[in-house]
């Protein structure tokens, strides 16, 4: 899923790379290499071998390569962080809370469930 957050702001825990055109997979993996040696600020060093790559001959029809990069990175955080200070907000003013209590839900789950992204944010930092 995409979302809004700045993968500057955090570090990739892991990472694929899809290539397709006509390209030697040993010149990809050196590509690779070189792309996480000169970027190694913004990625884990405590999970090795995170970024994979993947290498199909078939190009899309009219381009002659092309390639997709996929990652995984602590920024996210930036986007729970906004979730929860929106709820928070709404939840100070019990903002559609009578709909969720009349169909037996719990006040407290509420508050639980805000204190479980409040844990969940501070993991990612």
């Amino acid at each position: 899923m995409m979302c809004a957050a700045d993968p500057r702001h955090g570090r990739y825990l892991t990472a694929s790379a899809t290539f397709s055109g006509k390209m030697s997979t040993k010149g990809v993996d050196e590509q690779m290499i070189n792309v996480q040696d000169k970027n190694s600020s913004y990625f884990v060093e405590w999970i090795p071998n995170n970024v994979k790559s993947s290498v199909c001959d078939i190009p899309p029809k009219g381009i002659k390569m092309v390639s997709t990069f996929i990652g995984s990175s602590t920024s996210i955080q930036e986007m729970f962080h906004r979730v929860s200070e929106q709820f928070t907000a709404m939840f100070k003013r019990k903002t559609f809370l009578h709909r969720y209590t009349g169909e037996d839900m719990d006040e407290m789950e509420f508050t639980e469930n805000e204190c479980n992204m409040n844990d969940l944010v501070a993991e990612y930092q």
